[in-house]
């Protein structure tokens, strides 16, 4: 899709890094496309044309630039958001889902047919499903290839290509370009990764460091005023990260250590979900502040401070019902050091079947909430689906705040407002004013920041 020449005009030639990513620039003369902070000579208008998002401009036959490397740059195209389906189906395809399974696999999972599913990527990308998921690999593996010193087959693997020859023929034809034109050799490895995460300002991260570090599990995170870290698992896969704020460059750099590289792409992908790197920041700001002009102390770039996955969110607002902050964290840090596995001196977050199986004597709270975790526990053991947490509302002990809590931080949902939880209706009543939280959707969610913010 092309949008209007006259709306970015301006933003291109100012190289304002707040439209960073929202859309891109193809120069005709070339046939290069590039992010609207390129530092190359500014081209004249007549031999540029704009595409919404990097694959409409590679579609078109541009092949990226070596320069801003538009793989780098920020999500959150203007059609995100559109439709819920698309959505999920989309990061379900960036956690890797269609590595090992089918198109009919992914829509029966999503609750729609296959041929719906399709037409959805059709309309909005132009690409089918599968397409779209061996663009995004692509980019990924342009990414290792200018940040790391990696040899170019383990960028293939850690990419989710099974073969050399694959990966080679689909950078050729996906990009315009070969993985030797970006580097010719690498030394690294998979286990230790550095790269750089982009993102469009203003980015709060004074707040979201404070709310990571008030909760923050001695062992399973550390961070400071700078940075914030932790371990984690994903689908076999065993590591930890740390991210360094770097405001001045609108970016973070990650260190990643790991087990093995099989899932490093969709260890990305959670790493930027967990920071909220990718929303359009600015619109979020702009609708609250029209709407909710009685917030006097209104913070610019708040993000969502997310949880590793939706389990550990659940289990994280199971402990928190009804308590302080620090009991919860005592709560939680209890748990996860009695249940969690070691890792070179760190700890895990514990497993379904870990909580499912203990007695749970390291925690000090009732019965009852003992048998919330462990039957929560049990429902991921036994269902293929969990990350609909509207369901475990059929469970004991589970109602709508902490299934709310679990999509805010776990699943980073943009509208959830949790109009029961203490501290909300705390700060509205500091305001003096009834907040009609429905007018914020769908950007709920950063209302509901905006208010914690104001205690």
């Amino acid at each position: 899709m092309q949008p209007s020449s006259d709306r970015y005009k301006k933003a291109r030639i100012a190289r304002d890094p707040r439209f960073d990513g929202k859309f891109f620039v193809a120069v005709i003369t070339t046939g290069i496309y590039c992010r609207p902070i390129c530092p190359a000579t500014t081209p004249r208008e007549e031999n540029v044309t704009y595409f919404l998002t990097a694959m409409d401009a590679a579609n078109a036959g541009y092949r990226p630039c070596l320069r801003c490397r538009p793989d780098s740059a920020p999500g959150s195209p203007a059609w995100k958001g559109v439709n819920v389906t698309l959505d999920r189906a989309m990061k379900l395809i960036d956690q890797g889902t269609l590595h090992d399974s089918s198109i009919e696999d992914l829509a029966l999972r999503l609750g729609v047919s296959s041929r719906y599913l399709r037409q959805l990527f059709k309309k909005h990308l132009g690409v089918s499903p599968k397409a779209y998921e061996l663009y995004q690999k692509c980019l990924f593996a342009k990414k290792l290839l200018h940040q790391t010193d990696l040899p170019i087959t383990q960028v293939a693997l850690a990419s989710g290509f099974k073969s050399i020859r694959r990966f080679n023929d689909c950078f050729q034809s996906q990009l315009n370009l070969t993985p030797s034109q970006i580097r010719k050799s690498g030394e690294g490895t998979l286990n230790n990764i550095e790269l750089q995460l982009f993102y469009r300002p203003p980015y709060n991260w004074s707040f979201v460091s404070r709310f990571f570090r008030a909760r923050m599990i001695p062992g399973l995170e550390w961070g400071d005023e700078h940075s914030y870290g932790r371990t984690f698992e994903w689908k076999g896969t065993k590591g930890h990260f740390t991210v360094e704020s770097i405001s001045h460059k609108n970016r973070f750099q990650v260190s990643i250590e790991l087990s093995d590289g099989r899932n490093l792409k969709a260890i990305v992908n959670n790493i930027r979900r967990l920071l909220d790197l990718d929303v359009d920041i600015q619109s979020v700001d702009h609708n609250l502040q029209q709407h909710f002009g009685q917030l006097k102390n209104f913070k610019e770039g708040l993000r969502i401070p997310g949880t590793w996955d939706v389990f550990e969110a659940g289990i994280r607002a199971i402990l928190g019902q009804q308590v302080s902050i620090q009991a919860a964290r005592t709560h939680c840090t209890n748990l996860v050091h009695a249940l969690g596995e070691t890792l070179k001196g760190r700890i895990l977050f514990p497993t379904p079947i870990a909580i499912m199986k203990s007695e749970l004597d390291c925690l000090n709270i009732p019965l009852a909430r003992k048998n919330t975790l462990k039957s929560f526990s049990q429902y991921f053991v036994t269902h293929q689906i969990t990350d609909q947490p509207d369901q475990w509302q059929q469970l004991k002990g589970i109602g709508p705040w902490t299934t709310d809590y679990a999509k805010l931080r776990g699943l980073s949902d943009p509208d959830i407002y949790l109009g029961t939880d203490l501290g909300i209706k705390k700060a509205a009543d500091q305001i003096h004013s009834s907040v009609k939280a429905d007018i914020a959707s769908p950007w709920r969610s950063y209302l509901t920041l905006q208010l914690w913010s104001q205690l």
